[in-house]
């Protein structure tokens, strides 16, 4: 029997996947009720994951406060009403074997809807984006709070991990990048603390055995954009305050300047390697990595303990099904369509 590094199981205090293979956070911006509840659309789309064999499902970003959204067709989680639709998609995830978690953020200045885009300054984020309010240092402690109370209402929904997201210039991100954080007071003199301060709360609505995840942006492409060091210097706070898995990307925060993101099989694989070696924790590799031999490759070089696969999902809902095949020559598929394999 072929022995494959992609279909190995993986281990981390409580969650146990079957194999090494994540279903990358995408909005599906199919919110047709615009009250941030996932419907049947969400229902399908995950669960037909989990049918696939994907290891470990990451829900969409799902946002803390109605105003915290990309769009108003983008999931929430700040209202107790909405626990039993996730708890519904959880539920029959589980049963195909697949653990799933969910990503949770506040969009700040990338808010395109609100009423009024919050943010750590008042700089918009690009060209097409309002100018956002400032955050006030008792918005800041409100927002913080509402980390919290969405972090236990996932969990009271029966999720298996929690992902902050820390990356691609939503609100996590803004207060850590230097380039849109030009705040003089405590927030803007540590680029991390708003990011801590939402880890530690995020972590006292968890079991002590449940992983926390955080995505973040190890780099950024406009110019004057932060670099590897600036990153790895805040994870370790990061790392300090709770976090026990990096899901690492790049970019997102505003226009590319002179730099530009690779945009190519693997880009990011770097980024993730050197955050390992860097932090001795697990990590995810995200980017490009739809070909089942590049991400057999990325696991088996130690580059990831993971690896998150994102359009290659959206393609195919039996993507972790066809590339343990691609690698191994076989696979574990349904009862219901083993004829086909």
């Amino acid at each position: 029997m072929t022995v494959t590094h992609l279909n190995t199981p993986f281990t981390i205090k409580n969650l146990e996947l079957k194999n090494r293979i994540v279903m990358a956070p995408m909005c599906q911006y199919s919110v047709e009720a615009k009250d941030g509840t996932p419907n049947d659309w969400h229902y399908i789309h995950y669960v037909s994951r989990a049918i696939g064999g994907t290891g470990l499902i990451i829900m969409e970003m799902t946002d803390v406060d109605p105003d915290g959204r990309i769009t108003d067709h983008d999931l929430g989680l700040w209202s107790d009403e909405q626990v039993p639709a996730y708890k519904r998609i959880i539920d029959e995830v589980h049963k195909y074997g697949s653990k799933i978690g969910i990503q949770i953020a506040h969009a700040g200045r990338k808010a395109e809807d609100a009423v009024t885009p919050v943010g750590p300054s008042a700089i918009p984020a690009g060209p097409n984006y309002r100018t956002p309010k400032p955050l006030s240092t008792d918005e800041i402690k409100q927002i913080v709070e509402q980390f919290k109370q969405t972090a236990r209402r996932a969990v009271e929904a029966g999720v298996d991990t929690i992902e902050i997201h820390g990356a691609h210039g939503y609100l996590v991100h803004q207060f850590q990048s230097p380039e849109i954080n030009k705040r003089d007071d405590e927030y803007g003199q540590d680029y991390a603390k708003f990011g801590v301060e939402v880890i530690q709360a995020v972590k006292s609505e968890m079991p002590s055995d449940m992983p926390l995840i955080l995505r973040i942006s190890a780099i950024e492409y406009m110019d004057g954009g932060y670099d590897l060091e600036h990153s790895i210097e805040l994870s370790k706070k990061y790392l300090a305050a709770g976090v026990d898995i990096f899901h690492v990307s790049s970019g997102g925060e505003g226009p590319s300047g002179t730099r530009k993101p690779g945009n190519y099989p693997g880009y990011q694989v770097p980024f993730a390697r050197a955050f390992k070696q860097a932090l001795q924790v697990p990590v995810i590799a995200v980017g490009m990595l739809e070909d089942a031999k590049l991400a057999e490759a990325t696991v088996a070089s130690k580059d990831a303990d993971l690896v998150a696969v994102a359009r290659g999902m959206l393609v195919d809902p039996y993507w972790a099904l066809h590339a343990i095949q691609a690698v191994k020559g076989e696979a574990a598929p349904p009862k219901q369509y083993e004829r086909a394999y």
